[in-house]
């Protein structure tokens, strides 16, 4: 009977996190996409790119979210086995001061996923979403084709009759500043450090100015457009570890590796705090109440913590010793 009533307990609580955490992914997922997508450009060009890039960035939000999911979870648990007056059997026939296991089990479980996502999940999908944006922030610069028709500002203009997956057919491709009219079987840009490549394959080139004119045919013709501003990656704290950013050279990558090191100990404190609360058997007010101050208190930490972070990275005279002290003192 105890070990059902464990189950029944750990994984109503896990289904709660993991519910909190798919609402709020969600929230973020849908305000990523507007903020990557610029609505003046074509929409359904973008949106596939967009979602799927999106998607990369999802788990990097999970960890300084998970406090607060734990606490938001341990309150739906509480009003559930409140609501149901099932509070009353479990603390009479399962204890919490005297079964450890409970507690042993759920928080393996949810450490050991706040660890494998904050070192390693968040980490590589991060980079593979930054590299995503970028390709996609470049192309929107670039600009977008629409009606078999695609202008690059005063540069060119390429006139095709189908596209797919950033291919286009049948090319027909005036450059101005050249004087050049190119026809070609296909075409497709790429982009190669600070220049949009347009790569033209099988066709003709007719080239009238001032300084010559010609008609030449090519397998592969590569027109370049120099000087855009396109955007590179940066590496950000994101895209690094603990271990990494308490090895890096810069300053403020390594005060983000003690702030990732105190998060820790956050996460476990809200989870311990958390699931001891929701054996509270109180009125529905006053479980809102104490939640709602829990809530309160996790928030206020994070924002010192936050203060502090910027005391570190600002501030020669403020070390780590005080870093640590003011923290646990707050917790």
């Amino acid at each position: 009977m105890l070990g059902g009533t464990r189950s029944y307990i750990i994984l109503n609580f896990l289904k709660y996190v993991l519910i909190n955490i798919v609402i709020f992914i969600t929230i973020i997922w849908i305000s990523q996409i507007l903020r990557i997508l610029e609505l003046q450009h074509s929409i359904t060009t973008q949106l596939t790119d967009v979602i799927s890039a999106t998607l990369l960035v999802l788990p990097s939000f999970i960890n300084p979210l998970m406090p607060f999911l734990l606490v938001i979870a341990s309150f739906f648990l509480n009003y559930k086995f409140n609501s149901s007056n099932e509070i009353i059997i479990i603390k009479q026939y399962f204890p919490f001061k005297n079964n450890l296991k409970l507690f042993t089990i759920s928080s393996f479980v949810i450490i050991t996923f706040f660890f494998i996502n904050n070192e390693y999940l968040s980490v590589k999908l991060y980079y593979k979403y930054k590299i995503q944006e970028l390709e996609i922030r470049n192309n929107l610069k670039l600009g977008v084709p629409s009606m078999n028709e695609f202008h690059i500002e005063d540069e060119v203009s390429i006139f095709f009759t189908r596209q797919s997956n950033n291919n286009f057919y049948d090319v027909e491709a005036i450059i101005y500043s050249d004087g050049q009219f190119i026809k070609a079987n296909s075409a497709y840009i790429e982009i190669e450090k600070k220049n949009y490549n347009i790569i033209f394959n099988t066709g003709e080139r007719i080239i009238l100015n001032q300084n010559e004119k010609s008609k030449t045919d090519f397998d592969k013709f590569i027109y370049s457009i120099e000087n855009k501003e396109i955007e590179i990656l940066m590496m950000d704290k994101q895209h690094f570890n603990t271990f990494e950013l308490l090895h890096h050279s810069d300053s403020e990558f390594y005060n983000q590796g003690h702030n990732r090191i105190f998060q820790y100990f956050l996460m476990i404190f809200v989870f311990f705090i958390s699931f001891k609360i929701f054996y509270l058997y109180q009125s529905k007010k006053n479980i809102i109440k104490y939640y709602a101050l829990i809530f309160v208190i996790v928030l206020t930490v994070q924002v010192i913590n936050s203060y502090l972070i910027f005391l570190l990275n600002n501030n020669s005279n403020f070390n780590y010793y005080y870093y640590y002290l003011i923290n646990f003192f707050v917790l």
